[in-house]
């Protein structure tokens, strides 16, 4: 505990309530954290109170504050200003930071008479160099779709060096290079197409079809009609390669497009840029915070507008909204020098770029847990139907099976990071209700599964769940939310609800159901997992009734048959009930003699024994 906590507190009651900054420093007097605040007294008294619900990074930073500074602002604005200015002049240890340890790749125009187009890592060979581009991936992307909308060259081989020495390649003949090595085409003829193809990387799709389309009709009309069949093919194969790859329309000629996800308590930010109506540019962003989004989304786009103040579009495009979002609409006007505008798209072609945005970072995150972008992304978009405050990583579900009123078995199924863990599975076989009641057999499921984590007496019941699904509807999630609670635990609980054909159709909740159909990847995994858990208490069903059943076991017994088999069952509904039935009672219910009710009290004796 931080011993200067009643010093900071006293020095706190009086602080002014005015808006600004505050500087928490530690002990050698360096500035671990900057924060801004509406009001300074609210905002710092909250860090040093009693019993405060600190995050554990806020906790460690509490942990070391030995004073602090404040400044005080005129507005909520010019705090928030003066925050963005000073963070990145004192870099803290406890603020988000940006850290930009990526490499730049570019776009190499090659130094000879025939140039080529290639991406590069840096700027050691000669030639024109583009960008430079933050992702490598956009940077290979765009070389590999200019390269083939102009058909240039990709070979090895040297021009003029290498005409009419071989045949054309393959490449030529599927209509994917202009065959070059023929040495039908002028130096001359061949320099205005790389200057359309510079014309289009820089530029876009839309603006090279505006300038080729008047190149095409000047050659009409001067009747050199196979140069405007060639650009007329270009143009062609320009709009196609426009129509695949989410142009923006006029509107939004600029724009960044910025979407959040997260798995297994790492975030990743992706950043999709677009200019002149296309993709240009990707950047990603990884943290570890334990923040929520929008605190995380707040501090993000303040330091990466404040270091690309230069490149700031038109227009921002955020996958959920910001509180304030007018001051932060301000405030990137300030950098830009222009009007900023940032909109959160709730349906339309927006929030396919959204979605888009979303699906890299989904990818992003999977490629660094060695995941797919599906299984993170269901993840995802399953805690957010749900209302979680994470994505749920550990998943255990449960169903009943029973065949009649025999065989009357659970089957646990576990889900880690979006896939079977088959080493968690577990089996339960009724031991108090025996008869067909599903929910008071899910109650002991859950019961038996929740004293075992109590006990940490078995390793695989030793991690609690992250979420907790149930084969079945509104009335298993009322019987069994009440079972956790008792057991002071806070795990969310949810049933898979199917439709007549078996399938799955919804999650059902305390409040009602929880459609899925939006949310694709989470529907897909909801369903295997409902056909991963019926699977798997269907089967341990069928193989502990093909060896035994209590009913057959009482069968045995002279003088019992099924139906009074079936009549102990349905009155004493539990074995333990059964077990302490004297034979008198036995008797009296199954309607035998004395002989035969004590031969049936030493079998279930001799039965219930074994358990």
């Amino acid at each position: 505990m931080n011993c200067r906590l009643p010093e900071l507190r006293a020095k706190t009651a009086k602080l002014t309530a005015s808006p600004g900054v505050y500087l928490m420093k530690n002990q050698k007097n360096e500035i671990i954290y900057i924060g801004k605040a509406k009001n300074l007294k609210n905002r710092v008294t909250s860090y040093f109170r009693e019993s405060a619900d600190h995050t554990p990074k806020v906790a460690s930073m509490v942990e070391h504050v030995y004073d602090y500074d404040f400044i005080v602002t005129d507005s909520e604005y010019e705090a928030l200003v003066l925050e963005c200015s000073l963070i990145k002049q004192h870099q803290p240890k406890y603020n988000i930071l940006l850290k930009d340890d990526k490499g730049y790749s570019y776009l190499c125009f090659s130094d000879e008479p025939y140039p080529r187009l290639t991406p590069e890592k840096n700027k050691k060979k000669p030639g024109e160099y583009l960008g430079p581009y933050m992702s490598g991936f956009i940077t290979r992307e765009t070389a590999r779709e200019t390269n083939r909308v102009f058909r240039l060259p990709t070979c090895h081989k040297k021009f003029p060096q290498d005409f009419k020495k071989t045949r054309p390649c393959l490449n030529y003949h599927i209509k994917q290079c202009m065959g070059v090595c023929r040495g039908n085409i002028s130096q001359e003829s061949y320099g205005e197409i790389i200057a359309q193809a510079k014309d289009y990387i820089r530029m876009g799709s839309a603006d090279s079809v505006k300038r080729m389309q008047e190149e095409m009709e000047r050659a009409a009309e001067e009747l050199d009609f196979e140069r405007a069949a060639m650009l007329r093919d270009r143009i062609a194969a320009v709009s196609k390669a426009g129509e695949t790859q989410k142009i923006l329309d006029a509107a939004l000629e600029e724009a960044d497009v910025i979407a959040m996800a997260e798995h297994s308590g790492t975030q990743c930010i992706s950043i999709l840029r677009y200019r002149g109506r296309r993709l240009f540019d990707k950047e990603t962003f990884f943290f570890q915070e334990t923040v929520s989004r929008e605190e995380l989304m707040d501090s993000y786009l303040t330091q990466y507008y404040e270091h690309h103040r230069a490149d700031i579009p038109k227009n921002i495009i955020l996958e959920f909204a910001l509180p304030n979002q007018e001051m932060y609409e301000q405030l990137f006007s300030t950098f830009a020098g222009c009007r900023v505008r940032l909109t959160v798209p709730q349906r339309g072609t927006l929030c396919q770029f959204v979605q888009l945005s979303r699906n890299n970072a989904n990818e992003e995150l999977a490629l660094r847990f060695g995941r797919t972008g599906k299984e993170v992304q269901a993840l995802e978009e399953l805690g957010k139907a749900l209302g979680l405050s994470q994505p749920p990583q550990y998943i255990e579900a449960y169903d009943i099976s029973n065949l009649s009123s025999t065989s009357m078995v659970c089957g646990m199924v576990v889900f880690e990071n979006g896939r079977p863990l088959k080493r968690a599975y577990k089996r339960f076989r009724m031991k108090e209700h025996v008869t067909q009641d599903d929910y008071a057999c899910m109650k002991e499921a859950i019961t038996r599964r929740l004293n075992h984590y109590l006990a940490q007496d078995e390793e695989g019941f030793s991690r609690l769940p992250d979420l907790i699904l149930l084969d079945g509807g509104q009335g298993h999630v009322n019987t069994i939310s009440p079972v956790v609670a008792e057991f002071g635990l806070a795990i969310p609980v949810f049933g898979m609800v199917k439709d007549q054909k078996h399938r799955t159709r919804a999650i059902s909740s305390t409040g009602g159901e929880i459609s899925l159909s939006a949310n694709r990847a989470a529907f897909h995994l909801l369903t295997q997992i409902q056909d991963e858990v019926h699977r798997f208490s269907v089967a341990y069903m069928h193989s502990l009734h093909a060896k035994s059943s209590y009913q057959l076991e009482l069968t045995k017994v002279r003088g019992i048959g099924e139906k009074k088999a079936q009549k102990l069952l349905l009155h004493f509904k539990t074995l333990g009930n059964l077990q302490k039935a004297s034979p008198e009672e036995l008797a009296k219910i199954a309607g035998v003699n004395g002989e035969i009710a004590g031969q049936l009290y030493q079998a279930i004796q001799e039965m219930t024994a074994g358990e």
